[in-house]
């Protein structure tokens, strides 16, 4: 095999229907780049793959881990070098998909050495931002002015990350990205393609997304991790602070209705979708299928030109 097929792109847009369909043909196994659909207890909310689509398809890295414990970038690429080693050695195709970009450039630029991750100056970090997120925000500019450009004030995760990554190692994230050399033997060569759409269907998509979710038990899967919060007597950041489950629970402690519910998950994950397109414009990108049009003479005519590049 000379390329591993990657399919990135925004929320919301087909990546996981296109995986499907390409590893369909091709005899291939899925292997999932997403911050969120890692977790356990949480796949309505997350859009993990379906049990059905989960049968016709061998997934990896989906569901798999407690809510409680987060990952870093570091330990996630490491779990994708083994999970494409694992498919080559059964003569299969991994063809990897999601649309999580800091786990995109950690498996394409690689990971600085000292990626880890310390739960005390995290939790400080987030309590710090529940207070004051503009104190924390003044920290990273003054720390590190370059890596602030590319981080949103509302971009939790990215935020305490880059102050957390400071504190454990005195370096900025910027110094570290600078120092990291390129470890061919730790880095994967990948043929990725960019999913892009119409910006109007993809809001279109998006809002009829976020009511399927809703109406087929989104808010009970909230209320089910807010009591296994309750029970394991753990914090579960990772889960209940994703978009959509911060709202849902506001919702129901009654500070919003089902309309306002609505308005802002679809605000916030349109947001989230301009901040992933801006990101992996800046990266190395091999193919970009606009999936407006995509009828299926073009659809197969892309499979058979990704196919041979892999082959």
């Amino acid at each position: 095999m000379k390329k591993i097929l990657t399919i990135i792109g925004s929320t919301g847009i087909g990546k996981t229907e296109l995986a499907i369909k390409i590893a369909k043909k091709i005899n291939g196994e899925i292997i999932g780049l997403d911050s969120r659909q890692i977790y356990k207890y949480m796949p309505i909310g997350t859009a993990q793959p379906s049990e059905a689509e989960l049968r016709d398809v061998p997934h990896h890295l989906i569901g798999f881990r407690d809510p409680w414990h987060s990952i870093s970038a570091g330990e996630y690429s490491k779990m994708v070098f083994e999970k494409v080693h694992k498919i080559k050695d059964r003569n299969r195709y991994p063809i990897i998909c999601g649309g999580a970009g800091l786990y995109y450039r950690a498996i394409t630029k690689g990971i600085f050495s000292d990626s880890y991750s310390d739960s005390k100056i995290r939790e400080k970090l987030e309590t710090q931002y529940q207070e004051n997120p503009f104190l924390l925000f003044d920290k990273l500019q003054a720390a590190d002015p370059k890596y602030s450009n590319i981080v949103h004030i509302n971009n939790k995760k990215r935020l305490i990350r880059a102050l957390e990554i400071i504190e454990l190692t005195g370096v900025t994230p910027t110094k570290h990205f600078e120092n990291q050399k390129k470890n061919k033997n730790q880095l994967l060569d990948l043929y990725t393609v960019l999913l892009t759409l119409d910006k109007n269907l993809h809001l279109k998509r998006i809002k009829a997304r976020t009511n399927r979710m809703l109406k087929i038990g989104w808010i009970e899967e909230v209320k089910n991790l807010i009591l296994l919060e309750r029970e394991k007597q753990l914090r579960l950041p990772a889960a209940l602070d994703s978009i959509g489950y911060k709202q849902i629970r506001n919702y129901l402690h009654g500070n919003v209705d089902i309309h306002t519910l609505k308005e802002s998950i679809f605000i916030k994950t349109r947001q989230y979708a301009r901040m992933q397109n801006k990101w992996f414009k800046k990266e190395n990108i091999d193919l970009i299928v606009e999936l407006t049009n995509l009828n299926g003479i073009n659809f197969d005519s892309h499979i058979s030109d990704i196919y041979k590049i892999i082959d």
